[in-house]
């Protein structure tokens, strides 16, 4: 029994300090918010009287827009396709489908009151982030139909009958649950400065323009409601489309100071939107970009968004509507349970639609309903918007036509003289839009050495080089025992622990034999830690990297950080020929190097290893694999590795099997193609060979001599 006791304590010891390096993490970037946030509570406490506030909401939305990439042109009529009708007890269900953008079919259920012929009020109810969409919402659309109250049911993007993935065979998608689909949806947007919030909200505002377009809808009373991810639509939705007279978001509502510091942490790709923090922006906004229209916070007691968030974030929306005189329009509705526990409190939701959109003081009624089959929501014939309509857009496609217009142009520059304006701008990008903060040379780099272990003709030395937040970043330094003068140095970054690499016969073996410095560390955060993963597709880094988003910070622009405080170790040893600094990166880790490598010119040559070829690759291909850790929100407005190739000359860059976006090996050609401003530029500078493509066989050495 002791020796099974000790085995339990030494694994949870084990998994402790394997989670380390990215609870770190974790606490560096909540460091970087709170003090964020802390400057929007400062700001926000400054606003006296209506006009403040008003000036507010402007700023907000102007925000909110510009961070979503602007909302898709086209309001007006919508194009409809009817499909069925189904009558119950109280009301009957309309089965449409409404075109958001061209070929953008949304598909929807209609609740429309029995009694009465209208105009109704009206309004659209958004489902959390179920599998089942629209159908989660019968229960909801038939009680608001009997209070007289139509109901637009619709499917977001990558749920009921929209998934973006989807595989006939067995019938489901294949990237994952609807989270997934939308995490995986938002990787192509994210690189052109979009979100995939702009094409949500649009959905919901196209509802509306269907909504308000049928004689039986007052247009003047329409309002909006969801729980869960369906609360973070109507939160978006609601804020942006004046036209929403009243609104209701369940177990969303909450404060990012309590959210990130929860188990919960940072969640979905619409609910994590790049920078938002960093301009200033909480959960409060979104509710009071709606002031002084009436507004209800709901939240059950024990959600995964923490209650005190939602408490914190009602005080502030309060003294907020006071600046309006309307802060009895604020209602927090509260109940026991868990996440989307909305049972106890349903009447208490009825009731403030019926009194704020219907008018009346009357008593609602409200009795929980069950949709009498399992296909009496489903819309299209085939249950699928993919094989129902001809040619459907996606989130894919409809990205791909608008990043023609806001991508850069890959250049190819005439001279030399071309470079350094090149660099400097670049050096700037790159600073902007990963949140890189390290200087080349400008700061001491501390590193500890730890242990020493003689080898045949080398040392290594095990160190902790000193990052951010005095994190400690583990990692190996190999040194030739035959000294005669400054020797060469390769800094290799791997996506294997460091730990590894370091073994007799290996690459750091041989290159220490060979009379090289050679230094290896983990790239943080390594291991990368047991989060939910949303989708294989996205892998385990994604909620760390929108984590990191929200700040203004990237993991590729950490490890850049990382990187350089190597290069600068480094270059400030004695035994180190700084003329000779070569720096190796495998994966994700070769897109750091290539950064890293325009940032510093102390950086003699690189050598990238199965890595992306460009990021014009995500785009240009609907499925990605494993790529959260590399993105870089809103890079092809400014450059792609193109460009990087072009500002590292004249230094030499070997490309070792080049990879695509799913991490597939790219034909030679095809990489010539992809790269081919920066191999003409080359040409146009006299050196067509400076960029080499090569393959090797798995364990051949890596050609850095």
């Amino acid at each position: 029994m002791k020796s099974r006791t000790l085995l339990v304590v030494l694994i949870w010891l084990t998994a402790q300090s394997g989670a380390r390096p990215r609870e770190q993490m974790i606490g560096f970037l909540n460091g970087i918010a709170k003090t964020q946030l802390d400057a929007r509570s400062r700001a926000v406490t400054g606003i006296r009287n209506s006009i403040d506030a008003d000036r507010r909401k402007a700023e907000v939305r102007e925000k909110i827009l510009r961070l979503i990439g602007g909302l898709p042109e086209g309001r007006g009529p919508v194009a409809i396709r009817e499909f069925h009708k189904t009558s119950v007890e109280g009301f009957r269900v309309e089965r449409i489908a409404y075109e958001s953008q061209p070929g953008f079919w949304v598909t929807a259920n209609v609740y429309v009151p029995e009694e009465g012929s209208g105009p109704f009020p009206a309004i659209v109810l958004a489902p959390g982030h179920g599998a089942g969409g629209k159908s989660e919402n019968w229960n909801w659309g038939g009680n608001f139909a009997r209070n007289g109250i139509m109901a637009l049911a619709y499917d977001p993007i990558g749920q009921g009958e929209r998934l973006q993935y989807y595989a006939a065979d067995p019938q489901k998608s294949f990237i994952g649950n609807p989270t997934g689909e939308h995490g995986e949806a938002n990787i192509g947007p994210m690189l052109i400065g979009d979100n995939i919030a702009r094409y949500m909200v649009n959905d919901a505002m196209r509802g509306v323009d269907y909504l308000v377009s049928r004689k039986d809808v007052d247009a003047t009373r329409i309002g909006a409601f969801g729980c869960s991810g369906g609360g973070t639509s109507t939160a978006y939705f609601a804020a942006l489309d004046d036209r929403v007279k009243v609104a209701a978001s369940a177990c969303y509502i909450t404060s990012f100071s309590e959210l990130l510091a929860s188990t919960t942490g940072a969640q979905d790709a619409e609910q994590s939107i790049p920078h938002f923090i960093e301009q200033g922006l909480d959960f409060a906004d979104w509710v009071e970009a709606f002031a002084p229209k009436p507004y209800a916070v709901i939240s059950t007691m024990d959600d995964m968004f923490p209650f005190e968030g939602a408490r914190q974030t009602v005080d502030e929306v309060k003294r907020f509507y006071a600046t309006y005189a309307s802060e009895n329009k604020i209602q927090w509705i509260t109940g026991p349970g868990g996440h989307g526990n909305l049972g106890p409190v349903s009447p208490a939701i009825m009731k403030f639609f019926t009194v704020n959109l219907k008018r009346t003081s009357d008593e609602p009624s409200f009795t929980a309903l069950r949709a009498p089959t399992p296909t009496a929501t489903i819309v299209t014939n085939n249950g699928q918007v993919s094989t129902e309509f001809r040619e459907p857009s996606t989130v894919y496609s409809l990205n791909r036509k608008r990043a023609e217009s806001r991508m850069a142009k890959q250049t190819e520059w005439a001279s030399k003289s071309d470079v350094p304006p090149l660099q400097t701008r670049l050096r700037a990008d790159i600073r902007s839009l990963t949140g890189a903060v390290i200087e080349p040379g400008a700061e001491f780099t501390h590193v500890a050495i730890n242990a020493t272990e003689r080898r045949e003709s080398y040392r290594v030395e095990t160190i902790a080089m000193t990052s951010d937040d005095n994190m400690e970043i583990a990692g190996y330094v190999a040194v030739p025992n035959l000294i005669t003068s400054a020797m060469p140095a390769v800094l290799i970054m791997d996506t294997r622990p460091a730990s590894s690499l370091v073994a007799a016969g290996g690459d750091v073996d041989r290159l220490a034999k060979a009379g090289r410095i050679v230094m290896v560390f983990d790239a943080r955060p390594t291991p990368p830690g047991t989060e939910s993963i949303k989708s294989p597709y996205l892998g385990p880094f994604n909620l760390l990297s929108l984590r990191s988003f929200l700040v203004g910070r990237s993991i590729i622009g950490l490890r850049i950080d990382d990187t350089l405080r190597a290069v600068n170790w480094l270059a400030e040893r004695r035994d180190v020929d700084r003329n000779s600094i070569t720096v190796y990166g495998s994966g994700p880790l070769g897109m750091v190097a290539l950064h890293a490598a325009v940032l510093d010119s102390r950086i003699s040559k690189v050598v990238v290893a199965n890595t992306l070829t460009s990021y014009r690759m995500i785009v240009d291909e609907p499925v990605h694999r494993n790529v959260s850790e590399i993105v870089i929100p809103g890079v092809l407005q400014r450059y792609d590795t193109t460009d990087l190739l072009t500002a590292i000359y004249p230094r030499p860059v070997i490309y070792i099997s080049p990879q695509d976006a799913l991490g597939d090996a790219v034909r030679a050609v095809n990489f010539r193609t992809a790269i081919s401003a920066a191999l003409k530029s080359d040409q146009n500078m006299g050196a067509p060979n400076r960029i080499q493509f090569q393959t090797i066989a798995p364990g051949d050495p890596l050609p850095l001599n």
